[in-house]
């Protein structure tokens, strides 16, 4: 809430008054609301306008005045000028500041090899887009022009196929958009962040988007992806190939794909050799990545790696250790670094002002409705041009009847302002017709010159004829669009720079792949510490060391590479794996688990179990006398999940939790001094985890399980009378034998 203002006191006003100013710089009270529809709510949607989304024609503000500039400049030719000759001359139309303009000729030009098909022609040197190190010279150091390509950007932009708009101090005329003849939006790669939103659009070959183009113009059910294959990245590499994913991306604009370096093995100096990286990374953000991961340990198979970019282009080596396997190696880069990123797509367009994300097929749509609004206002501006040339020609005609008539009007005619009254009068032709008879030259005056002239009249009407058929017929206009589709596809079309790896033709990178796996036994104590021991270890020193008033809770043999399921008593389990934790002997204190894996506040481990391939199963005994009975593939996750929430039941105190591989008997014990030996093949298999169980022992008012353990066979003398024929049993007590001896108590 805004604070208030003092209020006026007592004949004092606002005016200025013997040069005072009084209530300046006054408190209001405004909703905050208000604030921001009226200061910042424009400010957003500027952004959003006319700064960092691309329109239909494929290009940002910024993009649009530069080429522009370079086009009114004349450089759609042979001729270089200074960039920064350039740059001057776009801020007549960019109210940026020239370090902004020349970072935007940069990222377009093709030095920077940023762009599939750049637009700038530059000389110098520009930088590269993979590497962050690698800056571009200044300004006044290179030199550019407009690729040939660019002459379709332009094409007919004097022939009013798009709108013109005032710069932003109303000297001069700029593009609102270009009327470019193939879809640029989806040909070269464009991103941006907005306020609330951003765009992210992928590139693909120039070739495949115009032959996608024409199939979608005869027929607008043509299956896209059946032309338009995948992306095409400018810095090449390797696309893994998910028809299904990128079908997703062709219908909604939004998804990820997957794109992963190129490299070849250099056998007789064992390096790998990455010519290719993501368009996503830089060649300097890999190389410190791979060097965390060897200084951290988790790579030991690597003993240099260096960038040895250089003319020829990237390149960056991996010096292997001997016996190291590159395949195996890629896989685990790849995994672990930029070498392998994913390119997110998010295909929000401006049309008509408003962003729109969108799919292919409504991105060619909208495309195809503004090329034909271009080639019909094309047409239109011809067929205007033609037809006040016709206008002329046959009003030249008439004076053709009498060109002595002609000559004595304007001889006879005494003042030069009633020339063209008395020849229109003299000819019945209109002004604009007479002024044109007017202003020929004496010389032209004669028979060949005018039948030369009027001989136009004839083809000049046959074209007119031929630009209203394009007017009134549609289809006519979709054959011009597709006739220069396919001269551009002849003319530009290149090769697919990306390659494709169909997914299931890929090997994922097994974390587990380059660790020992060996026998350990795991222990955990009643507080909660954690001690992985080796067998030839324990075999050495079998005597824990533990801390006072602690003593062993589990021990459990597993192997290295086996996950630890720790299960809390607040119904969660946490993750883990073994090779996680360092190898110990049986004179350290272990690590404590709670620590170590980040327990809630509070939160203690009740029980551990070893898993290796998740078969078996856990049960679960609660106070409440209820038993339930989980698949321990319940809590197997795909992903490196560290926590699981309601792990088990939340409807009741846990007593005990046992991982079993078959079903086992217990023996349970209630406050009530009964005991049951139960069965766990007398309770069903659940897959939820968090069922609440069978009830198995009934338990009396005030009582409750205290105690649940495996029961050995030939425990009891009569055994069979401890286990209940049905569920629930309420169990019973102790029995005594013959002699008056008690039976086996349990402790």
């Amino acid at each position: 809430m805004a604070l208030k203002g003092r209020k006026k006191e007592k004949n004092q006003t606002s005016s200025n008054v013997h040069g005072f100013i009084y209530n300046a710089g006054e408190i209001v009270e405004e909703k905050i609301v208000n604030t921001l529809e009226k200061n910042y709510m424009p400010y957003a949607m500027s952004v959003i306008t006319s700064r960092a989304i691309p329109e239909i024609d494929g290009f940002k503000p910024s993009h649009r005045k530069l080429l522009f500039t370079m086009y009114k400049m004349g450089l759609l030719g042979n001729t270089r000028t200074k960039s920064a000759n350039i740059v001057g001359q776009t801020m007549k139309l960019n109210p940026h500041g020239d370090s902004a303009i020349y970072d935007t000729m940069v990222r377009m030009s093709r030095g920077y090899e940023a762009l599939l098909y750049p637009y700038v022609d530059s000389k110098g040197n520009f930088g590269k887009f993979y590497s962050r190190d690698m800056a571009c010279a200044a300004s006044r150091y290179t030199e550019a022009k407009l690729e040939n390509i660019c002459k379709e950007l332009f094409r007919d932009i004097d022939k009013d196929t798009v709108n013109f708009v005032p710069n932003y101090d109303n000297t001069l005329k700029e593009p609102s958009l270009l009327p470019c003849t193939f879809p640029s939006i989806l040909v070269n790669s464009n991103t941006g962040i907005a306020v609330g939103m951003a765009s992210s659009i992928c590139p693909f070959n120039l070739k495949e988007v115009c032959d996608t183009t024409i199939e979608y113009i005869k027929n607008n059910e043509h299956d896209i992806s059946s032309t338009l294959i995948a992306p095409d990245f400018p810095g090449a590499g390797e696309i893994i190939y998910d028809k299904e994913k990128l079908d997703a991306i062709y219908q909604t604009g939004r998804g990820g794909i997957k794109i992963r370096a190129k490299y070849s093995y250099d056998k007789k100096y064992n390096c790998i050799d990455v010519v290719n990286i993501p368009p996503t990374t830089t060649s300097e953000a890999i190389i410190e990545k791979i060097a965390e991961l060897v200084k951290s340990g988790k790579i030991r198979e690597i003993s240099d790696v260096r960038d040895e970019t250089g003319l020829d282009g990237l390149k960056i080596t991996i010096d292997l250790k001997r016996g190291t396997d590159p395949e195996k190696l890629m896989r685990k880069l790849f995994k672990l670094t930029p070498l392998e990123d994913t390119f997110s797509c998010n295909f929000n367009i401006l049309v008509k002002g408003t962003p729109k994300v969108m799919g292919i097929r409504e991105i060619l749509e909208n495309w195809i409705a503004f090329r034909v609004e271009c080639v019909q206002r094309r047409t239109q501006f011809d067929l205007n041009k033609k037809s006040d040339k016709l206008h002329l020609l046959k009003g030249l005609s008439k004076i053709l009847l009498d060109i002595d008539k002609a000559i004595a009007i304007i001889r006879k005619t005494e003042e030069e302002s009633y020339v063209v009254p008395n020849l229109m009068k003299g000819f019945s032709i209109d002004e604009i017709q007479a002024e044109y008879v007017a202003e020929i030259k004496l010389r032209n005056l004669n028979k060949e010159y005018i039948l030369k002239r009027i001989g136009e009249i004839e083809s000049l009407e046959k074209e007119i004829k031929e630009l209203e058929g394009i007017l009134s017929n549609k289809n006519k206009v979709y054959k011009i669009i597709i006739s220069e589709l396919s001269n551009i596809s002849k003319e530009y079309g290149k090769p697919r720079k990306s390659l494709l790896i169909y997914s299931n033709e890929t090997e994922e990178y097994e974390e587990t792949e380059f660790i020992p796996d060996y026998a350990v036994k795991y222990f955990l104590t009643k507080e909660g510490y954690f001690k992985k021991i080796t067998l030839q270890s324990l075999k050495m020193n079998s005597e824990q060391k533990l801390k006072n008033d602690d003593e062993i809770f589990l021990e459990v043999p597993g192997m290295n590479r086996s996950d630890i399921l720790f299960f809390t008593d607040k119904c969660q389990v946490y993750k883990s794996k073994g090779y996680m934790f360092s190898d110990t002997k049986s004179s350290s204190m272990g690590e404590y688990i709670p620590a170590t894996l980040s327990f809630d506040k509070g939160e203690k481990v009740v029980y551990m179990a070893i898993a290796s391939d998740y078969k078996g199963f856990m049960v679960f005994f609660y106070k409440g006398g209820k038993v339930s009975k989980v698949e321990m593939n319940s809590y197997y996750t795909k992903t490196n999940r560290k926590k699981l929430i309601k792990a088990y039941s939340d409807k009741d105190d846990l007593v005990s939790a046992f991982y079993l591989q078959e079903d086992s008997n217990f023996i349970i014990t209630s406050s009530s001094s009964k005991i049951l030996i139960f069965n766990t093949s007398m309770v069903s298999l659940k897959q939820s985890k968090s069922t609440q169980g069978v009830a198995v022992m009934k338990q009396k008012k005030g009582h409750r399980v205290i105690k649940v353990e495996p029961y050995v066979s030939g425990t009891f003398i009569n055994e069979k009378n401890y286990i209940p024929k049905t569920l629930p049993s309420m169990g019973k007590f102790l029995e005594k034998t013959s002699d008056s001896c008690e039976q086996l108590k349990l402790n």
